[in-house]
């Protein structure tokens, strides 16, 4: 499995996504994390909320952007593959070893780039939540 920083195998795609939702593990607990970690009104004098709040944006951010960057990363290298297989099928159009590979190639930048959507969908559900949660603790800095 990859951890967080390490490269994806953009190899094999079952393994590409396996890793993706081993990294996919902040996002899935953020409920559970703000739950624990940011108090409700009745406890805020015992925990810092703002840095609490703080840490934990932080920390999901980092974790988006290093997504982000691996997925885009295997997107990249799978485009660089298929470029050299249209070129080898641009020399020899008869290779049928040539032409499956490029579409296997193909089929799994689909999937890649079906991940990048889902990558999306999960970064805003997750900013929707903290937002719910850390709205009065602390303000995020504006993302151009």
């Amino acid at each position: 499995m990859a951890a967080p920083g390490e490269p994806l195998n953009c190899e094999d795609f079952s393994m590409f996504q396996e890793a993706l939702r081993v990294i996919r593990t902040i996002d899935d607990r953020i409920v559970h994390s703000l739950n624990t970690s940011v108090p409700t009104v009745s406890f805020s004098g015992r925990v810092d909320a703002t840095q609490t709040c703080e840490k934990l944006y932080q920390t999901m951010m980092e974790a988006h952007l290093s997504r982000d960057k691996a997925i885009k990363a295997c997107l990249a290298q799978t485009s660089e593959a298929m470029g050299h297989l249209r070129e080898e099928r641009t020399k020899d159009a008869d290779n049928l070893a040539v032409l499956k590979q490029l579409r296997k190639e193909q089929t799994k930048l689909k999937l890649m780039q079906s991940e990048l959507n889902v990558e999306e969908v999960i970064n805003d559900r997750s900013l929707k939540v903290f937002n719910e949660r850390c709205r009065t603790h602390y303000t995020p800095p504006k993302v151009k």
